[in-house]
This record gives structure tokens, C-alpha cells and sequence, in this order.
């Protein structure tokens, strides 16, 4: 049997999607394939912090707006702390800062990030209230691969979630979380089970992909 993949994770906020990882680790679809081996914050009182504790995965607090120096030498301490724990795959779960050039090569280019939004449309922070004030019919959530540039990697999967005329940014926001916390966990699937293959900025899979 081949080994499990060591995934860390990365994240700023609540952490919901940390967790949709953690549950699909431990009794989902990641189960046999992956583990969640550490967890970093950069914002102190961040709630993923207590969902960590929750689930006796090691976390660090390595806070952004304390650092004194270059992103390089902030991604460094991450690194630091991702190769300690032998990390294969790190996935952004809700990190709100850009990782750098030098923090990507670290691990080959196996960085994952969510996004609220079908990419390449309403990238940002603010991506339902865009959508909302755009009047688009159909948003979604992405997953792919992070590149130096905000929200613009190589796009693994994507998921549609219709836009309704009575939604604000809260219930919109409700029904696109509920995707991504499934269309997260089957591309780190995917990823483990070795059907991703880049090529450029396109990423194609071995096979059909079952949400």
C-alpha cells in the first residue's frame, strides 16, 4: 500500500474548508489517501486555531502583521515549519495573503488554493458582493493551483452555484461554501491518486471527476 500523502494547511480565518480536509482525512473520501499533518495561522484568534485543537492536529501561530522583513523571509518560516513535518501538498484555506515565488518552488509547485468565485470572474477579497453587484446568473467556487499572481493558477476544478435574484452576500456565500467544501477534498484526491497532470495553465485529468 502506498503511503499516505502529508498534507499542511494555511489559513487566516475560520478555517471551514481546514476542516472539510481534516473530516475528509479522517472518515471521507481522503481516508486511506491523505493526512493533515500541521496547521499555520498568520492572525491570532483565528478560529481554525480551535478547530485544530478539536482535532488533535498540530498548529503553529506565526502572525504576518508582527513580521519585520520581506514575504520571502515570512513564507520562509513557514516553510520551516511545512518541511519539518515532511509535507507534500499544502493547501490555502482561507489564507488572505499572497505566498511568493520562493515559498511556491518549495514544494514543487504542489500548492492548492479555494476561491469563492468561477475564475477567472470576480477575483479579490470580495468576490460575492462582485458578483452580486454584477448581476451574473451563475457563480461557483474554484480549486487550483497557486501561482505568484492573486487568484490565477491553474484551475483543477470548478463547481456552478446558481445566483438568485433574493441573495445577499450571506446566503450566497452559504450555498457556495457548501461546494467547496466538497470540490476541495476530491482535488487533493485527485492530486493523491496522481490524475492531475499540468501542462502550461491547463490542468488535465486521468478519467471523469464524480462530485
Amino acid at each position: 500500500m502506498t503511503s499516505k500523502v502529508k498534507i499542511g494547511a494555511i489559513a487566516s480565518g475560520s478555517g471551514s474548508n481546514f476542516e472539510a480536509i481534516v473530516v475528509a482525512c479522517e472518515s471521507g473520501i481522503l481516508k486511506d489517501k491523505a493526512t493533515v499533518e500541521v496547521l499555520i495561522c498568520n492572525k491570532a484568534g483565528a478560529y481554525c486555531l480551535e478547530r485544530a485543537k478539536n482535532h488533535g492536529i498540530t498548529y503553529y501561530l506565526i502572525e504576518s502583521d508582527k513580521h519585520i522583513g520581506t514575504r520571502e523571509e515570512f513564507d520562509d518560516k513557514m516553510i520551516q515549519v511545512l518541511k519539518k513535518y515532511e509535507c507534500e501538498l499544502i493547501v490555502l484555506v482561507g489564507y488572505m495573503r499572497l505566498v511568493s515565488q520562493h515559498f511556491i518552488d518549495a514544494f514543487n509547485g504542489n500548492v492548492m488554493n479555494i476561491h469563492p468565485s468561477l475564475l477567472p470572474s470576480f477575483k479579490g477579497m470580495h468576490a460575492h458582493l462582485d458578483v452580486l453587484n454584477y448581476g451574473v446568473k451563475v457563480s461557483g467556487c474554484t480549486v487550483h493551483f497557486v501561482d505568484n499572481k492573486e487568484d490565477h493558477g491553474p484551475i483543477i476544478i470548478q463547481k456552478c452555484v446558481p445566483v438568485y435574484d433574493t441573495d445577499t452576500e450571506e446566503t450566497l456565500a452559504a450555498r457556495v461554501l457548501q461546494w467547496e467544501h466538497k470540490i476541495f477534498p476530491k482535488a487533493i484526491e485527485l492530486f493523491c491518486d496522481k490524475r492531475l497532470h499540468v501542462e502550461g495553465r491547463i490542468v488535465k485529468i486521468d478519467g471523469e471527476v464524480k462530485l
